[in-house]
């Protein structure tokens, strides 16, 4: 299952009234683990940047001057996307100006599935903040780093906050257990996630599990892995 995890600067708040695209960052995660394949661009935005925008990110006229143009790297950001899954906090903002962009270009709008985390955050904590910044305290996420916007950092940030969201890696001591997706379609034409856990497939071959059976028995019946090993079994078979 590939997803990519995506956020977007721009020079104002509405592409409609001519405001683009200055920066895109994704990254890759396959089965919920980031790969460490990631795509970074910089992009001059032919027109001004607006002081307010500025403030935000810091990326400047002369910063940008040199920069490729949108339909310079439009083919590089959509062959990265692919089909996949997108990720996006507050993604109708992202959304909207990808694909003013591509519009602008004379290419196909995005078709992607959509997972909005500000709309997953609503479902897990309802009523609370769920800015970046708030979701990153409340579990307890570094983002010292980010004294500015920045598409890559914001996406690799938002990788984590939404693997805490869909519960993360590892659900409490299961070992073959892990929280996955519920999609569903909403008025916005994105998707909300509740979260949910399911059982998934061992990862471990038969005779690996036996092997690893075999060696905890030799702790005795009383060890605390004989009865995690034991834990469906009942009570009887585990003294």
């Amino acid at each position: 299952m590939r997803e990519i995890v995506l956020d977007t600067e721009t020079t104002g708040l509405n592409p409609a009234t001519g405001d683009r695209i200055v920066e895109i960052g994704c990254v890759e995660l396959v089965n919920h683990l980031p790969t460490g394949k990631n795509l970074h661009l910089y992009i001059n935005p032919e027109r001004s940047m607006p002081e307010e925008a500025f403030r935000v990110h810091g990326l400047s006229d002369e910063f940008l001057s040199d920069k490729p143009l949108f339909k310079e790297v439009a083919d590089k950001f959509v062959e990265f996307i692919g089909d996949a899954t997108l990720i996006i906090h507050n993604a109708a903002f992202d959304m909207g100006f990808l694909n003013a962009e591509l519009e602008r270009t004379q290419r196909p709008t995005l078709r992607n599935e959509v997972i909005d985390t500000v709309m997953v955050a609503r479902n897990v904590f309802p009523g609370a903040r769920v800015s970046l910044d708030a979701l990153c305290k409340t579990y307890g996420i570094d983002n010292s780093r980010r004294t500015l916007h920045g598409a890559l950092l914001d996406s690799e940030i938002l990788a984590e906050v939404y693997l805490e969201l869909i519960g993360g890696r590892q659900v409490g001591f299961e070992l073959v257990s892990e929280t996955r997706i519920e999609v569903t379609t909403t008025t916005t034409g994105f998707v909300a996630a509740a979260k949910r856990t399911v059982a998934l497939s061992p990862r471990l071959s038969e005779a690996e599990r036996l092997a690893h059976e075999a060696f905890v028995a030799t702790m005795g019946p009383d060890s605390l892995w004989a009865k995690y090993v034991h834990k469906d079994e009942p009570e009887s078979a585990v003294a």
